[in-house]
Order: structure tokens, then sequence, then C-alpha cells
């Protein structure tokens, strides 16, 4: 055998001008497994080639989808706005493959089988029912012999339950995962089958909603002969509606547009080529119609395949996932059971090409090497998706991309230098998947408000690129803590930058320069250099593999040292420094889906343009209302020209409501020479109640004017908190007296039996003048020491009963009144 090439080819070294000018850079590679310099192939060291496997399209994008997309746009713009690399990055789109085929084919026949059909008859129904059997007896075993519709959630509970409530299929203790989510899934279809059926009278929509998941397969199964393979748009009317819908998404979510598109439906004999070449240098053989890459002949030429992930070469299940529909066939003929699909003959139902091997249509991994290597050559810079393209996925691209451009592995050229691999988005422990269909659409989580885009982009920064996340309430309050930060720091910034604008205006152009006093002269030393600082370590946390959490960590510490610095220590200068270098570097994130340039912080800073005239005017008149109630009183004749109230109601515009409410609270207020707490009142009613509906803030500070700000979550979460808090003390409060009250019933009930009687019992045989027990039951005399306990019982229940005697009688006045 060949000697076999090693499994990483560092790139070219640059020469000395260009290595002095490359940052010192290193990524994750998973190659190398490893942090690896990161060295273009570009002699120039300018220019980046990029390829990253796009959507498969035949559903709307879900979060999991955001981690991936979101993360891959966060590294492109590292590099293209802060290391200044010239990025070409191409993005494929997936509208051929098993999973887009089986949906689009299933889709277009229901359709068609509903189209003819208006009512939920009798046909209907039975067709419905044998449905939901077959879907019960393929995809959930445990309750096939049991699978009636009328008895499916006691036969799903039975057989299922342990799942259903946490465990793991095999109650072997192990923490469920996607195996217990699909069958889950499956569950959820065969449930809202099973109540389709049990409708007594449904219209047509609602009983598909309900039923539609177990008549797809059902009906596929019965015409998907009847496809004609050539007629391409019963498949790509599917792949173009989510297509637009995935970039719709991702604009939403600031994601920058690829430089180029590529579809593997425009490929067709690009790919056909590209098989034949693989073919001709000897490293694939034809089968069926099918065509398969040569593990064995490529290996025997001192080639290297499942660099990526070599101990997942004999993994039968990730290989059967790579093959999909091919997985059912027979592999006997197959030179070793690493061998995989390069084309596939297509059968009933399936879309197909012309090839020197019979109709036919890509296998999953060739699209990407054919397409990649068609624009960027062939060797490139990086290639990324997500983790779960290691394998199979991408070390097929690299082993058959190479076989391509080779003819002997040994003397092959590495396909791609670095592959960067983004972490799963998961859910309880089971990745986020459009197949277990457990999935939360981008665009649901952003039209409920679950979610902002930048929000999302946060968590994402916080978490390592390359690392598994999943969200919880603690990702969440991270995420909001370090948004909220990032916003005060920006208000108080551009209050700074108003300051100086206001201050130019008062001295025609010229500015007061920085102040030299002993504090400034601190501040300005401890800011300024903290800042110098936080620029270098930045750069560090991004040189090192792209660690944005450290990153972010480093902009939070920044602002921290900022935030402690004493009010009006800070010099403007120096702050209006930090605000830009903050604002750059967040830009740089694509934090800021509205950004403008020269604009100091992020948007959604500002509240609306329409409350501005009334809102300003009524945050400055307040401040002056409170620096005087402070002080111990109001002169309201002192606070300036209130405007015409009256004109401000007739606009009929909230704010300007807002503002007129405030300003007659005042007068009345100043009529009635109302205390300075009044006033205070009055001042926190506006803020709290009618400012906060209108979704904006008044933060007072001391010795400053109140940053006028829109409201954000965590105010609203900070208050919700508090209503909690407070709700809980009151509930406490009321139930202690309720608890108290009963108490005091149960005792005064206590008092309704004499003193008279309470010892008259078969324990004493006589009894004195006041009931007090003389003789124990068998005739001898009471002991002295307990009839001194007997008495003081006697006394207690004599002031019970005088309570309750006096009670009793208050009820008879009451109630004859």
């Amino acid at each position: 055998m060949a000697t076999a090439q090693p499994r990483w080819q560092p790139p070219p070294e640059p020469s000395e001008s260009v290595r002095a000018r490359l940052p010192q850079l290193s990524v994750y590679n998973s190659l190398t497994r490893s942090k690896t310099p990161f060295v273009p192939l570009d002699v120039e060291g300018r220019k980046v080639g990029w390829y990253a496997c796009g959507p498969t399209v035949y559903d709307d994008s879900h979060l999991g989808h955001a981690r991936n997309y979101v993360s891959t746009d966060i590294i492109r713009r590292i590099l293209s706005d802060y290391f200044k690399f010239h990025v070409t990055f191409v993005m494929n789109i997936t509208d051929v493959d098993d999973k887009i085929i089986l949906a689009a084919r299933q889709q277009h026949l229901l359709s068609q089988w509903l189209a003819k059909r208006t009512s939920v008859d009798s046909e209907v129904r039975d067709a419905t029912t044998k449905a939901f059997r077959a879907y019960v007896e393929k995809n959930l075993p445990l309750v096939a012999g049991e699978s009636t519709p009328e008895a499916w959630n006691q036969h799903a509970d039975k057989a299922y339950g342990h799942v259903l409530n946490g465990q793991s299929a095999a109650k072997d203790g192990s923490p469920p995962g996607d195996a217990e989510a699909k069958i889950k899934m499956h569950l959820r279809t065969a449930g809202s089958a099973a109540e389709g059926l049990s409708l007594s009278n449904p219209s047509m929509p609602a009983f598909v909603a309900k039923a539609s998941g177990v008549l797809l397969p059902h009906i596929d199964a019965l015409e998907k002969h009847t496809i004609d393979s050539k007629d391409h748009d019963v498949f790509t009317k599917l792949t173009k509606r989510y297509e637009q819908r995935f970039f719709d998404d991702m604009a939403a979510l600031n994601v920058r547009s690829p430089d180029q598109v590529t579809r593997v439906t425009e490929y067709g004999p690009q790919i056909v080529d590209f098989v034949k070449q693989i073919e001709q240098n000897g490293f694939a053989y034809e089968n069926e119609g099918s065509v398969y890459y040569d593990t064995q002949s490529w290996e025997a030429t001192g080639g290297v395949y499942a660099r990526l992930e070599p101990w997942n070469r004999n993994d039968k299940e990730l290989q059967q996932d790579g093959e999909g529909s091919l997985s059912t066939k027979k592999t006997g003929f197959k030179r070793s059971g690493a061998d995989f699909a390069l084309w596939k003959a297509s059968k009933d139902g399936e879309p197909s090409w012309e090839s020197p091997w019979g109709e036919g249509r890509p296998g999953w991994h060739i699209e990407c090497s054919a397409m990649a290597s068609d624009v960027l050559g062939k060797q490139f810079d990086i290639h990324s998706g997500g983790i779960d393209l290691a394998f199979p996925h991408h070390d097929n691209e690299l082993g058959q991309s190479e076989a391509y451009w080779s003819k002997s592995g040994k003397d092959s050229k590495q396909w791609v230098n670095y592959f960067l691999h983004m972490g799963h988005l998961s859910i309880q422990g089971s990745k986020m998947s459009k197949s277990l269909k457990n999935f939360t659409t981008i665009r649901e989580a952003l039209a409920k408000g679950d979610w902002t885009p930048r929000g999302l982009r946060i968590v994402f920064l916080l978490g390592a690129w390359r690392d598994g996340l999943e969200i919880t309430g603690e990702v969440v309050k991270a995420g909001r803590a370090w948004e909220d930060k990032v916003d005060n720091l920006f208000l108080k910034v551009r209050d700074v930058q108003q300051r100086q604008e206001r201050l130019r205006n008062l001295t025609n152009g010229a500015t007061n320069g920085v102040h030299r006093g002993s504090i400034i002269e601190d501040s300005l030393g401890s800011v300024a250099d903290e800042l110098d600082t936080a620029k270098d370590n930045f750069r560090d946390a991004l040189c090192d593999s792209f660690d944005t959490p450290t990153a972010m960590r480093v902009i939070s510490d920044l602002i921290t040292h900022y935030n402690s610095q004493r009010p009006n220590t800070v010099p403007d200068t120096v702050a209006l420094d930090l605000g830009r270098w903050v604002t750059e570097m967040i830009v740089v994130f694509g934090l800021d889906t509205d950004y403008k340039p020269s604009q100091l912080g992020w948007s959604g800073l500002d509240i609306p343009d329409k409350a501005k005239p009334f809102v300003v005017p009524l945050s400055q008149l307040r401040d002056r209302v409170r620096e005087q109630a402070k002080s111990g009183a109001v002169d309201i004749t002192t606070l300036g020209k209130f405007d015409d109230k009256d004109t401000i109601y007739a606009s009929n515009q909230p704010y300007a409501n807002a503002y007129a409410n405030f300003q007659r609270k005042l007068v009345q207020l100043g009529d009635q020479h109302a205390p300075a707490k009044d006033f205070l009142a009055a001042c926190d009613y506006v803020r709290d109640k009618e400012l906060w509906d209108l979704a904006i803030y008044l933060e007072d500070r001391d010795s400053l004017p109140a940053l006028i700000r829109p409201l954000s979550q965590s105010h609203r979460d900070e208050r919700s908190s508090q209503h909690a808090a407070t709700a809980s003390k009151t509930a406490a409060k009321e139930q202690a007296k309720a608890d108290a009250e009963a108490a005091d019933r149960k005792k005064l009930e206590q008092g309704k039996v004499s003193p008279l009687e309470i010892f008259r019992t078969s324990e004493f045989s006589a009894w004195d003048a006041e009931g007090l027990p003389t003789h124990d039951a068998e005739g001898k005399e009471v002991a002295k020491s307990r009839g001194k306990k007997l008495r003081k019982e006697w006394e207690r229940q004599r002031k019970l009963h005088e309570a309750w005697v006096t009670a009793a009688a208050g009820q008879r006045a009451n109630s004859g009144s």
C-alpha cells in the first residue's frame, strides 16, 4: 500500500511581509482537532474562500438553524470587519435530497387526493383509519397491536408512559435523547389523528389539520408511482417557497447574505461530470444504476478517508443516515462498508437526471463537492456547518473531492484547510431538529416576542461557537443582563454627546476641553488606560479562535469600570471614545440590525419620534418639580410657563395626554398648597404609570436630568418580580389573618360548653355546685394536687364560655336590629 498522506497538510508558509501583516489568529480546526494558526491560501494573505453548508429547504427554519447560521455570521463578520480579510462566502441550498423528495411528494399527492374530496365521508374516514394503523405499526411497535383510535390515549400511555414522563425508552436510567424525542413526535402525530377520527362532524380543513400526519405517508405509498420523474416542479415548488422564507428569516436575524448561492437542481450536469471524473480516476464503481465511492481504492493509493471523525467510519447508524433511502438496500455488493453513494438510481416518485448510469439523481454529499469546487476551485480555506455534518457528510466530501482532483491519494492536495463546526442548540438534552419536529421556528420566536434578533445573537456570543448550547433560564437572564448593561452605557454616553452638542451651540463651536482637576485626571488615566487594555484583550480573545465569550466579558468589565467612577468625573472625550469603541465592536458582532454610520450606540435607544415633542418637555418639567420637592416645597410659579393643555389634549395623542395630565395635576396640587411629598408622588405616578404604559421609562439620576429611554424587557421583568413578591407577601398576610381568625373561631367555639358541664363525664362520680369533680369513677376523693389542675382548667373554660356568651348576645342583637 502506498504511503498515506498526512491527516492535515498545513497551508504554505506566507512571505515574511505577509506574515507580519497577518493577525496572530488561530482557529479550532476540526481537521486537526486543535487550534491551528490561520493562514489563507492567497499569497497576499488577504482573500479567504469560504463554503458553508446551507439549509435543506422543506420546512421553516428553527432556532437550531439560527444557532448555526448566526454563529457562522459572527465569525464571518470578525474575519471581514475586524481582521479585514476579503471573504468570498458561498452557501449551497439543498433543494433535492431524500427528505425534500419525500416531503414535497407527500404534500403534492395529498393535496391532489383532497382536491377530489369535499367532506369527511366514510371513504375519508376509512382511508384515515388505515393510515393511522399503518403509521402506528411502523413507528410505535409497542402499541401497534392495539392501535384503535378510540382507545388510543389509554394504549399509548400504557406502552410509552415512561417516555412521556421523561425516562429513556429502555428504562435503564440513561437520560432521554433523540430516540425519545422521535417517539414523542410519533405519539403526537398518531394522537392527533386519533383525535380527528373521534370528531363527530368535522369540517374538512379541521379534520385534515388533525390527520395529515398519518395521511401523508399513506397516500404517498399508494400514489407515488404516478409522479413524473422529469417534472421537477413537483419538488421545486416546495423548495423555492422555503428557500425564500429561510433568507427572510436570516435577514430578520441580521445574517449577511452569501456572496454566491448554489443550488443542487442547477448543477445536475456538473455533478454527473464530477462523478464521472472520480470513476475515471479509479475511485468509484457502479451498481444497478447507482455509483459508489471506493474507500479502499482511495486508501490503497495513499489517501486518507474519514479524517474528521475516523472513529465513526464504521458507525452503521450514521452511514445509513447519510445514505438516506439507499440505506434499506442490500449492501452485499459494496467493496467496503464505508463506501457511500455518489449517484443514486431514481425510484418511483423521485426526480431524475440523465447520466451514463441511467436515470438518477445526486447523492447527498456530492452536491457540495461539485458546487464548492466549481466556485472556489481545487482548494479553499474554510468549510463550515453544524457539528452533525462532520461525519459522514464532510468526511465524505473530503474523500470524494480529493479523489476528483487527483489520480493518487498520496499526491493529492488537501481540499479544505479549515473545517469550522458549530455546536448544536438543544432542548432537554435533544438537538433541535426538523425531522424530530421538536423545534420553535425563527419567525414564531420573533413574532411572539420570546426573542429579539439582538437578544438571540447575544446569547450565542456569550457561548463558544463550537460548543453545544441549551437555552435555560440562566442563559436568558445572562443575555438580558449583558444587553441592559450596554444599553445603559450607550444612554449615558449619548447624554454626554448631547451635552457636548449643547455646549458647542452655546459657545459657537468651541468646546470646554478636558478639565485637569485632580479627580478628573485620576479618572482620565483610569478609564482611558482601561479602554486601551480592553482593546488589547478584546483582540487577543478574537485571535484565540473567535473567543466571543471572553470578548463579551471584556466589554462588560470595561463598562463596570466606567460605571464605578463617580458621576461627572470621567472627561467627556474619554466617555465618548469608550462609547465609540464599544459601538464599533457591537457592529462587528452584528448586534444592530439598523445601524447607521457615525451612530453612537445601537438602535432602539430612542423613544418614538412622535413622543419626543411631549415626553422631553414633560421630563424636563418633572426634573424641576423633583428638585424643588426634595428641598422641601414646590412653588409652581417658578417652574416656568406651562404649555397650553387644551391644545395638547386636542392632538388626541397618548404622549400629549400624559404631558397635559401631569401639568393639570401640578396646577391642582399648587392650588391646594399641597406638601412636597404629594408633588413627588405625582412625579412617580407619571413615570411608573402613564409613561410606563406607553413603553417609556424615565431613569432618575442624582444631580443629573432623568434619562429618557424605551422600556426594556428587564424593566418589565423587574416589575413583574416586584409584583410577584408583593402578591406573595399580601397572600401570606391574608393567610396569617385567616389562620388567626380561624383560631379565634375555634377558641370561641370551645367556650360553647359551660364550665358546669365540662367535667361531667364517666371519669368522675361526684361534683360540687360549680361542677368541679370531688370523687373519681371508683368513688375515691379527688386528690388536692389534681383538684388544683382541674380548677385551672375550669377557670380557662369559664373565661371562654363568658366570651362565647358575650359574642352570642352581640350576634342576636345585630340580627334583631
